[in-house]
């Protein structure tokens, strides 16, 4: 009973210390996920104190809940009309930035590791992945315009997707002896159709039974188990539950701006979407959840040896860079300069990764060991890499000089190291950076001069 007491403590005190992380986060620019990750480590791999044993089922219970709201909750926040916009360039820069990385890693990989090329191509399909379970979160706390926020919400969540489909296809292919292509795509492609008309025929389905619910007491979490439901149902089928989750949530956020002719007229007070009392007791609780999300993030990370370390550092940093020209090719002239550096630093990994990374040992492939233990690493330094590198954006000097690698200006990043300005190579002129103002180049620009709406 004591045991259960002092659990009950900790938890109170870890839901204290996330409000408490936010304020830090204001105040600081530090990432709350930084540090309630840390928190994680200390209480896991340094201390011992917990280990992934104690949660048994209920861990990846635990971890399909908190995606499944996240995404849910994170597809209310997006605006139709920003989503219009920005569809098409998040798929774009999903699939440049994840097959990019994906084959560049996996080169590294087999010469560095000596590894056979599928388990190789394992490493890079993993590390390929990003997170919206971590994406979500950190530009909810970003002052960013709705197309970027929409933008990166829908490219993290397709990557992710890709990262899952084609990591199995690949361990698959691997046991069989060989890879086909045309399936693996054929599987990709219906995975995300599927997802997307199980996503918005449920939630279109849902806001008319919705506007009856709302007359009912204690119903606001029938939402949620709807979408839960939801999840299952096309996961089970073999489809993509998260995009699924997603689908539903920008659907149920948006249906009254639908101009669908059998939604009917709506009864009077009783709205077709969801409440702002619901909305506000949504966003609690994905906040609630990815608090011990997180934690559980940081105790289930390992640590091995130094060399797998430095690889690890290796291979992240060779993602960050491979982002910088994915974001160029899928974007273009079409973002600021701020939106566009903001975008080639949002690449961190997480759980599914650490998932990922476990079956190739399970499945008997060879290297599966090598694989989690470089994965685990990868997965640490690429949270922490992009959670120090956010707060250091708003410093001209570092913004103005990860803008000039972005624009491919050598000259500037000499310049902007040395004297903290902003150099364009277009005239030779010089641009001075004052307090916390938008980057961007003069004359010639990379990605255009947009203001945000």
């Amino acid at each position: 009973m004591n045991n259960i007491s002092l659990i009950v403590a900790v938890v109170g005190g870890l839901v204290f210390l996330a409000h408490l992380f936010v304020h830090v986060f204001d105040r600081t620019r530090v990432p709350d996920v930084l540090l309630l990750i840390i928190v994680g480590i200390i209480l896991g791999p340094v201390s011992r104190l917990v280990t992934m044993d104690a949660f048994g089922l209920v861990g990846p219970i635990f971890v399909t809940i908190t995606l499944v709201v996240i995404l849910f909750e994170g597809g209310i926040a997006l605006k139709l009309k920003a989503l219009r916009t920005a569809l098409g360039k998040a798929v774009k820069l999903a699939i440049a930035s994840f097959f990019m990385t994906m084959m560049v890693v996996g080169i590294i990989a087999h010469s560095m590791l000596s590894l056979e090329w599928i388990p190789a191509l394992i490493i890079g399909s993993i590390a390929a992945s990003t997170s919206e379970a971590i994406i979500i979160p950190m530009i909810n706390q970003l002052k960013t315009s709705e197309e970027m926020h929409a933008l990166l919400s829908v490219e993290s969540s397709v990557n992710d997707v890709l990262s899952v489909a084609v990591t199995l296809a690949l361990i698959g292919a691997y046991q069989l002896g060989n890879i086909d292509i045309g399936v693996i795509a054929g599987d990709l492609i219906a995975s995300f159709l599927v997802a997307i008309i199980f996503g918005f025929g449920g939630a279109f389905l849902w806001s008319l039974i919705l506007r009856r619910i709302h007359t009912m007491k204690n119903t606001m979490f029938t939402t949620v188990a709807i979408v839960f439901a939801l999840y299952g149902l096309v996961e089970t089928l073999g489809f993509s539950g998260a995009i699924s989750a997603l689908a539903f949530g920008i659907t149920i956020g948006n249906i009254e701006s639908i101009k669908l002719p059998r939604l009917g007229k709506p009864l009077a007070g009783q709205p077709v979407g969801l409440t702002d009392t619901e909305r506000a007791f949504f966003t609690e609780s994905s906040f609630l959840l990815k608090t011990f999300f997180f934690i559980y993030l940081g105790i289930s990370l390992q640590f091995s040896s130094a060399s797998i370390i430095l690889i690890g550092v290796l291979l992240t940093f060779i993602a960050f860079a491979l982002r910088i020209p994915a974001v160029k090719m899928a974007i273009g002239r079409s973002v600021t300069a701020r939106e566009a550096t903001l975008m080639s630093v949002m690449i961190p990994k997480g759980l599914a990764a650490a998932v990922l990374a476990a079956i190739p040992a399970q499945e008997g492939i060879a290297g599966g060991v090598l694989i989690r233990d470089v994965t685990y690493m990868v997965i640490l330094v690429s949270i922490i890499a992009t959670s120090i590198i956010i707060p250091l954006l708003e410093k001209p000097n570092f913004a103005g000089f990860y803008q000039c690698i972005i624009s491919g200006d050598l000259g500037g990043i000499k310049k902007t190291l040395s004297t903290g300005t902003l150099y364009s190579k277009s005239g030779g002129s010089i641009t001075k950076l004052e307090g916390n103002e938008k980057i961007t180049p003069i004359g010639e620009k990379t990605f255009g001069d947009r203001k945000d709406e």
